[in-house]
């Protein structure tokens, strides 16, 4: 699979300086973490979840949940589990190909029981989401995992979400953030990504931000993003990918947004026209949400929508400059440090104090592409949607 993989090879040409990787489950835990990009969360009681993940993959989806936790009724799980196992084979008797998929559980012997239960279909399974995430909590899903991993001989990663009322209370958040950085440092090499429960921390006051606000106006959440970030997400070789919390908006409707696309070619210099026809449907917000969740240290995102997918993919592509910076302080003969004027003389690249972004911007170069020097998010999305 690969990042706009759903585009022709002649539009991706248009596009791209250098085009996105390919890469498989099999491939690098630090290749998939970076590579995840728009999760796309669905309820796993889908009578046809299976042509639901093919018809995502044909949308440009490359990583999916499927949900057994907040997103089904209490009475609904074993049924979901049952769906699971039955839509899994479906997929796997098809041989096509399919996204990365983990399934969100809620109790740790789920994990060791559903990955009996699918048997060799268990190969289309990348691991599991592991809700409210603590210490306490943590512990018992990581050790499952380990156990059904070694009975079935086939590699899982975990993805803890970081949502529980411990770490957004401030008199607990030290002690919970220490054990959560305990836990998965223990398990390191099973810890594919951290993921943020903003919704959960929201409900724990009665809050709800609006389409016109950001997580990070919403200063309490805004507070707990800042420490995850600070504590896990280090640059350093110790911190872990941590991802994007949620846009719970989605009044597009691709059946409408498609024609105004098709009437606003994305060489014509209309990029207003689109940006207009955003706001309209609710997605100025998350695109500057994508854009914070990025300086602030987090990568790829939570979705509940096919909708936002492609925004969070063509947000994600390295710019042509961004690429060229990047290059320049990595090269070898910068290793002693110094200062450089960028290649388009708008600013100083540090070579040392930017090693770190440097070398995190060319890991997402890699796997989501470099665009063309006159090709930006205008011509990404419409490409996109046209494809």
């Amino acid at each position: 699979m690969r990042h706009f993989g759903h585009l022709s090879p002649a539009v991706r040409a248009d596009l791209f300086h250098q085009e996105p990787c390919d890469f498989t489950a099999a491939s690098p835990a630090r290749t998939l973490a970076a590579a995840l990009g728009a999760t796309l969360y669905s309820p796993a009681t889908r009578p046809r979840l299976a042509d639901d993940v093919r018809k995502q993959v044909g949308r440009g989806v490359v990583s999916m949940v499927l949900c057994l936790e907040d997103s089904i009724d209490d009475a609904e799980v074993a049924a979901g589990e049952e769906n699971l196992v039955r839509q899994l084979a479906d997929l796997d008797a098809g041989g096509e190909e399919s996204p990365l998929l983990f399934i969100r559980v809620r109790e740790p012997g789920q994990i060791p029981d559903l990955v009996r239960r699918l048997g060799p279909s268990v190969r289309r399974l990348s691991g599991f989401v592991l809700p409210k995430f603590t210490e306490e909590r943590g512990v018992p899903f990581l050790e499952a995992l380990t156990t059904a991993e070694t009975s079935s001989g086939h590699r899982l990663f975990a993805m803890p979400v970081l949502e529980s009322p411990e770490l957004l209370h401030l008199e607990t958040r030290t002690e919970t953030l220490t054990g959560i950085a305990r836990t998965v440092d223990k398990y390191r090499e099973r810890v594919l990504a951290l993921r943020l429960g903003v919704t959960d921390f929201c409900s724990a006051y009665g809050l709800r931000r609006s389409p016109d606000m950001t997580a990070y106006d919403v200063q309490i959440v805004a507070a707990v993003i800042a420490d995850v970030v600070n504590m896990l997400g280090r640059a350093d070789g110790t911190g872990f990918t941590v991802t994007g919390p949620v846009w719970e908006y989605f009044r597009l409707q691709e059946r409408m947004f498609k024609p105004q696309l098709r009437r606003s070619p994305f060489m014509e210099g209309r990029a207003e026209e689109l940006r207009a026809t955003l706001i309209e449907h609710d997605l100025d917000g998350l695109l500057r949400e994508i854009e914070l969740d990025r300086a602030n240290g987090l990568q790829g995102k939570t979705c509940i929508h096919p909708s936002h997918v492609l925004p969070v993919h063509a947000l994600s592509v390295v710019s042509h400059e961004e690429f060229s910076d990047a290059q320049d302080i990595l090269r070898p003969e910068r290793g002693g440090g110094g200062v450089l004027r960028s290649a388009y003389t708008n600013k100083m690249n540090e070579v040392k104090p930017h090693r770190a972004w440097a070398e995190r911007t060319l890991l997402r170069a890699e796997v989501f592409g470099v665009a063309k020097e006159e090709v930006g998010f205008v011509e990404l999305l419409t490409a996109g949607l046209s494809g």
